[in-house]
């Protein structure tokens, strides 16, 4: 949908192409990529915003227990993780973008990474490095500055809910509002990514330009409705298993 609007105009009409033409395992299509990225890049986002709140607590006491969270510092937090996250999750993106686009074939991710060392050498793995810092330096100002409000605001106005309720529900939220503010930024680092002659800087924000003139706004918001639909379970078992691993650990080191 984000490289191909014109033959994909919907959720529908690409699941229904996929399907007839790739088979239900064209669902799945650039999984591994993804799931090796997925690991790198949460352990270096949680690590370092974890890092970063300990390092510039709230007040001196390093707590701000039952008091509102500060409305810059989280999102602020945020940005400078996703600086950290894109660098390692760059490679994985460039191979699962150029995996995902390919119609009409199996294809594996083995076989796209030969194609692109032979096609650009090893800068092909950091193609469009400027675009992943542009989405995720966003998306992690949102996905953890929204995560503090929200885990906040339940505390405070339903205050009889569980903990583990406020962690699952506050963690779904934050993925979602993460990426309706990162998605603009997200669909020109796709179409660079996905293709064969694009550098490692300079082509993101042409292809931002050239989006937007042809598409119009809208154009910069396509595939949002999956990718929120995906958001919120993703992220609220991500939140949950963060946060209960953090007391477990919290609680096994304090024996």
């Amino acid at each position: 949908m984000q490289t191909r609007p014109d033959q994909f105009t919907g959720i529908y009409s690409a699941a229904a192409s996929m399907l007839s033409n790739e088979g239900i395992a064209s669902f799945w299509k650039g999984a591994v990529p993804t799931a090796g990225g997925m690991v790198l890049e949460n352990c270096m986002a949680f690590g370092v915003n974890e890092a970063l709140k300990r390092t510039f607590p709230d007040n001196e006491g390093g707590s701000n227990e039952g008091g509102p969270p500060s409305l810059l510092k989280p999102f602020l937090m945020g940005t400078i993780t996703g600086c950290f996250s894109a660098t390692v999750l760059l490679p994985s993106e460039v191979v699962k973008a150029k995996t995902q686009v390919v119609v009409g074939r199996p294809v594996s991710s083995q076989e796209i990474v030969r194609q692109m060392i032979k096609s650009q050498g090893m800068r092909s793995m950091f193609v469009g490095l400027d675009a992943q810092l542009c989405r995720d330096a966003p998306f992690y100002a949102f996905f953890f500055g929204g995560y503090d409000l929200f885990v906040y605001g339940f505390k405070t106005y339903v205050p009889t809910m569980p903990e583990e309720l406020n962690y699952f529900l506050s963690g779904g939220l934050a993925g979602m509002f993460g990426w309706t503010m990162a998605m603009p930024f997200d669909v020109p680092k796709t179409n660079i990514q996905s293709r064969y002659d694009t550098k490692v800087i300079g082509s993101y924000f042409p292809e931002l330009i050239k989006i937007t003139r042809e598409r119009g706004l809208a154009g910069l918001y396509s595939g949002l409705g999956p990718t929120l639909v995906r958001a919120f379970p993703a992220n609220a078992a991500l939140f949950l298993g963060v946060e209960m691993g953090k007391k477990f650990f919290d609680s096994l080191l304090a024996a």
